[in-house]
């Protein structure tokens, strides 16, 4: 519902303007016309079509199915997130401050 009544008849409303649109996407569910948009096959061919939403570049998914078994295992693993490997440093702390204390006192 676009209108919410408060107390004693104050109405408040949404108002939409040039600058919501800025925001936000526009809330249509039929576009007037299309939309030069590039549309890239899995194997990596890429055609030019006209779509009803505007979009830069639409990616079809692969079928894994048709995969061999050994491809179907490497684009699953590049799939799973990798794990970072911590390098973590020993420095060695050799530094005595009796050494300089002699300059302090000056």
């Amino acid at each position: 519902m676009l209108f919410g009544k408060i107390s004693r008849g104050l109405l408040l409303r949404r108002q939409f303007n040039c600058w919501t649109a800025n925001v936000t996407k526009k809330h249509r569910k039929n576009y007037e016309r299309t939309y030069p948009t590039v549309l890239v096959h899995p194997n990596g061919s890429t055609i030019n079509i006209q779509y009803f939403e505007p979009r830069k570049i639409i990616k079809l998914p692969l079928d894994l199915s048709v995969l061999s078994e050994q491809e179907r295992k490497l684009i699953l693993e590049r799939r799973k997130p990798k794990s970072k490997v911590k390098i973590e440093e020993e420095v060695e702390d050799d530094f005595d401050q009796n050494k300089y204390l002699r300059f302090a006192r000056r």
